[in-house]
């Protein structure tokens, strides 16, 4: 005769299931809740590197542009690129594509930071880009008129390592102060040179010299150094030697 196999009542098998799902929740509950051991180190997400910017020019250099400093002047976004040494730059003025400058001071031995730019909004916005090589810093200035930016062209030099922006005039327009050594009987970049005193030397954004100050034993002496601020009073009609 032939025989079947004997039927496991349903409830069994309820209890069976159950017993297998407590039995693994318990586990992982132990598990989560184990003490680490001392000394252990709790992981925590990490910052992403900054990415290489899209634009109409990806590249600084030899390799890929990426974001160094950033500001807003009138709500207008400007944003430093660099390669990654700072050794080849631009600067993106406006939502993307916008305007791009390339940067002429790179090119002279300048290194860009987090630290180089620096904008002043007012009835003509202008911004500084600031990098240090050997001998000093070099700077170049941007500049805003009825809403078109513009390359002044020439490169601000400071054998001090000072260059800064502040509306000095106080007529809503920022100026570039120079902080440089007073040695008109040396070379600038000697040892003689780099012990003399200094002075502010303070341009407006034509290029036009406003005046200088009196010399100072070292630029930190300068109200806001490093970004130095000088009021118009301070100034005097700068020597021949400059």
């Amino acid at each position: 005769m032939r025989t079947w196999p004997k039927r496991v009542p349903r409830s069994a098998l309820l209890t069976a299931v159950l017993a297998a799902v407590v039995t693994a929740a318990a586990l992982v509950v132990v598990v989560v809740l184990r003490p680490k051991p001392d000394g252990a180190v709790t992981m925590a997400p990490r910052e992403p590197d900054a990415a290489p910017v899209d634009g109409s020019s990806s590249t600084c250099g030899n390799g890929p542009c990426r974001q160094v400093a950033a500001v807003s002047v009138g709500g207008t976004p400007v944003v430093l690129l660099a390669d990654a040494a700072g050794g080849s730059g631009r600067v993106q003025v406006g939502q993307q594509p916008g305007t791009e400058f390339e940067l002429a001071i790179t090119s002279m031995g300048a290194k860009l930071t987090a630290t180089s730019l620096r904008c002043i909004d007012g009835s003509t916005a202008a911004c500084l880009i600031r990098g240090d090589a050997a001998g000093g810093s070099y700077g170049e200035l941007l500049t805003e008129s009825g809403g078109v930016w513009r390359d002044y062209g020439k490169p601000y030099f400071s054998d001090a390592g000072s260059l800064s922006l502040y509306d000095v005039s106080q007529d809503g327009r920022p100026d570039v102060i120079v902080v440089r050594h007073e040695c008109p009987e040396a070379v600038s970049g000697t040892p003689r040179c780099e012990a003399a005193p200094v002075v502010g030397e303070v341009y407006e954004l034509d290029g036009e010299v406003m005046g200088c100050t009196s010399t100072v034993t070292a630029p930190s002496n300068f109200r806001g150094w490093p970004d130095v601020e000088l009021r118009k009073s301070q100034l005097r009609r700068c020597s021949s030697n400059s």
